[in-house]
């Protein structure tokens, strides 16, 4: 697992490098799975990745979860049920977490899923090629805490990976460097 600070001026490059070696080379979809609450500061990283890259490359990134409908504890376990993944898909799944200290705020990406809800003892099935998760709240304080993280920290921290995810598709699809980056 690899940890890069939110607010590291080189964390969408980062983001993008580590993100491209994960995707299998036959890959021809990215589906992003953008987990979260519209309600929660805190819990809110996911919703706001996929309203940022909502509608960018349209034929090869397919975003669930924004802050206008976001994927979150009502309706995931039904969402990840429905979908119908081609072999050719890699799924991402972005979702706030908490974790140890020296990583709160920090980015942290690896090959592998995860499992969302863990924080709250909810039972979510495993999800994602990849995943992608902001550390938001030391794992020892208390999760009612969570309503009040810092809204401009994650708002930075989804700006970086959201451009981090962006420069990937660009790259892995060989968009030409004039498309936008973001919405």
């Amino acid at each position: 697992m690899q940890f890069i600070s939110y607010d590291n001026p080189l964390a969408p490059l980062l983001i993008r490098n580590h993100l491209f070696s994960f995707l299998p080379t036959t890959t021809e979809q990215i589906v992003l799975l953008c987990i979260g609450s519209n309600r929660i500061n805190g819990d809110s990283l996911g919703p706001f990745v996929g309203t940022l890259l909502t509608g960018l490359y349209p034929n090869h990134l397919t975003v669930i979860g924004t802050l206008k409908e976001p994927l979150d504890a009502t309706n995931l376990g039904a969402t990840i049920h429905q979908l119908t993944i081609s072999p050719s898909t890699c799924v991402v799944a972005i979702d706030s977490v908490v974790g140890m200290q020296p990583y709160v705020h920090s980015i942290a990406i690896r090959s592998g899923p995860l499992k969302a809800g863990s924080a709250l003892n909810k039972r979510f099935p495993a999800v994602g090629d990849v995943s992608i998760m902001g550390v938001m709240l030391e794992e020892k304080k208390e999760l009612h805490e969570l309503p009040y993280t810092n809204l401009h920290v994650v708002y930075q921290m989804a700006r970086a990976i959201a451009t981090g995810i962006s420069l990937t598709v660009r790259q892995r699809f060989s968009y030409h460097t004039t498309s936008p980056v973001l919405t």
